[in-house]
C-alpha cells in the first residue's frame, strides 16, 4: 500500500535521487514527480532547496526504535484511530435515533 498525503515520509536517499533526476537527468519536475507518484510541488521544493545549497531534510532521522517502543507507538496509533471511530459511531447512532422519532 502506498502512502500519500501529508503523513508520507521520504528518505534522504529517495529525495537525493529524485532531485538528481531533475538536475542531472534533464527531466522536468512534473515528469519525475509523476513517475515517482508524488506531488510536483514537493519535488519542486526539494529542487529549489538543492539549488540554493540548503539541506533536503530538516532533521536527522531518529534513533531506531526497540521492539517494545515500536509496539507502544503502534498501539497508540490504533487507540487514537479507535477513539475517532467510536465518536463517529456515537454521532451516527444519535443521528439515526433522532430520525426514527
Amino acid at each position: 500500500m502506498r502512502k500519500s498525503g501529508p503523513d508520507r515520509k521520504y528518505t534522504q536517499e529517495f529525495r537525493v535521487a529524485a532531485v538528481k533526476q531533475v538536475i542531472d537527468g534533464g527531466r522536468s519536475i512534473p515528469q519525475v514527480a509523476r513517475s515517482l507518484e508524488m506531488s510536483p510541488g514537493t519535488l519542486g521544493n526539494w529542487v529549489a532547496k538543492t539549488r540554493k545549497g540548503e539541506a533536503l531534510m530538516k532533521r536527522a532521522p531518529g534513533r531506531p526504535l526497540t521492539e517494545l517502543e515500536a509496539e507502544v507507538a503502534r498501539l497508540k496509533q490504533e487507540n487514537a484511530r479507535l477513539r475517532i471511530e467510536k465518536e463517529i459511531l456515537k454521532k451516527a447512532a444519535a443521528y439515526f435515533a433522532k430520525e426514527s422519532m
